[in-house]
């Protein structure tokens, strides 16, 4: 609700995901990305993460996916048009990479966030993914 400390724009997930439900709705991006993006971050942290049973690591997960600037990454970063893949299959396999790369920076690197980093990363193999499919 935009009541939590943070970088300009990230502090509230719900504003987030109505900008991108905005965007979904005038044709400008589509949702493959950003949902297989927040989902893989979700599961691997409710696998991987720390909490003492399932609805502690049900806890752990829910902070991970609406604190910190994921939704803002997922959503209007990893869908930028010069170097997201172009094709479906590319979309879901960036979202899904950006979700692995962030959950791994999060939980072993020394950064706190790792989104952009992730999302750097993938866009380097953009144009491999592209020309594979």
């Amino acid at each position: 609700m935009g009541d939590v400390g943070g970088c300009i724009g990230e502090t509230s997930a719900l504003l987030l995901a109505i900008g991108g439900l905005y965007l979904l709705m005038r044709g400008v991006i589509k949702m493959r990305t950003p949902l297989s993006f927040i989902l893989t971050v979700g599961i691997c942290m409710f696998i991987f993460g720390s909490g003492e049973g399932f609805m502690g690591r049900l806890y752990f997960a829910g902070l991970e996916i609406f604190s910190g600037g994921l939704f803002l990454g997922a959503i209007f970063m990893a869908t930028d048009y010069t170097t997201s893949p172009t094709t479906p299959k590319g979309q879901v396999i960036m979202g899904i990479g950006c979700g692995l790369l962030t959950t791994l920076i999060r939980l072993k690197g020394g950064y706190p966030e790792g989104v952009s980093y992730s999302i750097l990363l993938m866009n380097i193999l953009t144009r491999f993914r592209n020309r594979r499919e």
